[in-house]
């Protein structure tokens, strides 16, 4: 079998020196294996992703010396895909609709946080309640008649029931180290979104599909999306998904220790380009080799 490996970048901003460790370690990787690279757009947020960003995607990555397979697949063009999964999922009893808006679910989590501490998922935010699983079936029609906004949620401990212990092949290292064998907790993520009224899908839910969908055989990431591969490995069980091999890498940091961000303004390719950086010159920033003339 030969290894396909995939980079994904949202056009929801220009890319930064995290961005191009990422897509070049990825490159690499394929190259060292005699594999393929591809490049995948996941732009399934309709009100931040726009076309100028996904154009320097491409303009950087080429800058960079990377070479993709085409066509690039856009999330954007595959909704169907997303939503065929999501009516799997619901046919197994496993998908249910909440309706409270963010602001009324940080309400209910602030008053139950006056009692004690409020479980956190590995991101560090609060895990949703699960006060819509009660709703009656009267009460949820009432709702959608009254097209009130809706998300479809994931009934983690019946999923968890149906898939069993779960495992995933690290060949990278974790945020704590954690390599090898590693057992899934989806469980600690609650009941996670799989779709919204407007979006028929998530990152969760896209990710695993599209993965299956391209072939992936491996999954090379930042460690930030490493307890999330819990989630992926229960979707792929759930819905009869191959497991790809994955390998989480460090983060790129800024000078104060935090991750680069395109929301906070960190430093894009395009300016580095501008003040004079060539690609020779990312490779160090990142700390990856410079390719050699035979590759």
């Amino acid at each position: 079998m030969v290894p396909v490996f995939r980079f994904a970048p949202s056009p929801n901003g220009y890319l930064h020196l995290g961005h191009a460790y990422s897509a070049l370690l990825n490159f690499d990787l394929a190259r060292e294996a005699g594999g393929r690279l591809l490049l995948r757009i996941e732009d399934i947020d309709a009100t931040r992703c726009r076309p100028e960003f996904e154009a320097a995607i491409y303009e950087d990555l080429a800058w960079l010396g990377i070479a993709w397979e085409t066509p690039v697949r856009r999330q954007s063009q595959h909704l169907v895909d997303y939503r065929a999964a999501t009516e799997r999922l619901a046919a197994m009893g496993l998908l249910y609709p909440s309706f409270e808006s963010r602001a009324e679910i940080a309400r209910l989590i602030a008053a139950e946080e006056v009692k004690g501490c409020w479980p956190r998922d590995p991101d560090g935010a609060p895990v949703y309640p699960g006060i819509a699983r009660s709703l009656s079936p009267q009460a949820v029609a009432e709702l959608k008649q009254a097209d009130t906004p809706m998300a479809l949620r994931l009934d983690m401990a019946k999923a968890i029931a149906a898939s069993g212990p779960l495992t995933w092949t690290e060949q990278g290292v974790g945020p704590g180290g954690e390599t090898g064998t590693i057992a899934a907790q989806p469980e600690a993520w609650g009941d996670v979104i799989l779709a919204r009224k407007e979006t028929p899908t998530s990152y969760h839910l896209s990710v695993v599909i599209d993965d299956a969908l391209q072939g992936v055989t491996h999954v090379v990431r930042g460690q930030d999306l490493f307890w999330s591969t819990s989630v992926h490995r229960l979707l792929q069980q759930l819905l009869d998904l191959p497991q790809p091999v994955y390998r989480h890498h460090p983060l790129v940091l800024d000078v104060a220790g935090a991750k680069l961000s395109k929301s906070t303004g960190s430093t894009s390719l395009r300016e580095l380009r501008t003040q004079g950086a060539t690609p020779a010159d990312i490779r160090r920033m990142v700390g990856l080799p410079a390719l050699s003339a035979a590759s």
